[in-house]
């Protein structure tokens, strides 16, 4: 059977290449709106998959999803990164000396500021999506105006390349995570998989008390067993003004004694710990 993944944008977008990587090429693209709705569509069982960004290597974390973990219970299942390769994109027949306005999402526009230093008679134009920009100005048959997005997106909506890698900085990568709803006898999956991978990271949530020394604790759980962390996050706790979650991501798999222990030695110090997702490094 086909599996459905669910993505925040239209066809063409970025995070559907993200999906090819950690899903496949069999499967069926279901594009959302919003981050909410594609988490929303894993969890009612309308979509099998969710594939969503997570932080990038020149914006940073994208919040928005970091505040949906502890909301819905969907672990993460994989991660991959995808090379961000910002397109000029107008319709067939329009020229570059015609263009007047290109649209694309603010992130895009921003990550592609020298290009529009150097035609200042191009207005830059936002819109909510980077596939959405050029399926737009392909529908209206706009003469005057192009779009900014990925290969993909001009190759789904028939749009030609104009002006091909416009960013600013090659070195644009995005991280996405897979994420799944939980499913019975989900353990000894994962178990048979850990055997062919290579390297597993985890990822977790945790809180603590507003105490002198008290993350610093809580780290040198990991410190003490030579355990590598990759990243760590700081949220606001909703409904407890300046107190924050913490979210950490560590090289080992939650099985192997000594990130067992270390986990072990956070939740006696944790006021809540929740681990997020074991999986492949990507």
């Amino acid at each position: 059977m086909r599996r459905r993944v669910a993505f925040q944008g239209e066809l063409g977008a970025f995070s559907q290449v993200a999906a090819r990587q950690l899903a496949g090429d069999d499967f069926i693209p279901e594009p959302k709106q919003s981050f909410e709705e594609v988490f929303v569509s894993v969890v009612n069982g309308k979509c099998h998959y969710a594939v969503i960004p997570i932080e990038n290597t020149l914006v940073g974390s994208i919040h928005e999803n970091y505040d949906h973990f502890l909301k819905y219970d969907l672990p993460i299942r994989g991660e991959t990164f995808v090379r961000i390769v910002h397109n000029l994109i107008a319709p067939p027949g329009v020229k570059f000396s015609q263009l007047r306005r290109v649209y694309s999402h603010p992130v895009a526009l921003n990550q592609c500021r020298r290009f529009f230093e150097e035609n200042p008679q191009i207005e830059k134009t936002p819109f909510y999506d980077t596939a959405g920009s050029v399926k737009m100005v392909m529908e209206k048959g706009l003469t005057d105006a192009g779009a900014i997005a990925s290969a993909n997106a001009a190759q789904i909506y028939g749009g030609k390349i104009l002006r091909k890698s416009i960013e600013d900085d090659r070195e644009n990568f995005t991280r996405f995570f897979l994420l799944e709803k939980p499913t019975r006898g989900r353990r000894s999956g994962k178990q048979a998989e850990r055997t062919a991978a290579k390297r597993f990271k985890t990822t977790v949530v945790f809180t603590t008390r507003n105490l002198p020394g008290a993350l610093f604790r809580s780290l040198s759980a990991f410190a003490l067993r030579d355990i590598n962390l990759t990243k760590i996050e700081s949220r606001p706790l909703r409904g407890s003004p300046w107190e924050y979650l913490f979210y950490l991501d560590f090289i080992g798999h939650v099985e192997d004694p000594a990130c067992r222990n270390a986990l072990n030695h956070l939740a006696e110090l944790a006021d809540m710990l929740r681990v997020l997702g074991c999986y492949p490094v990507g």
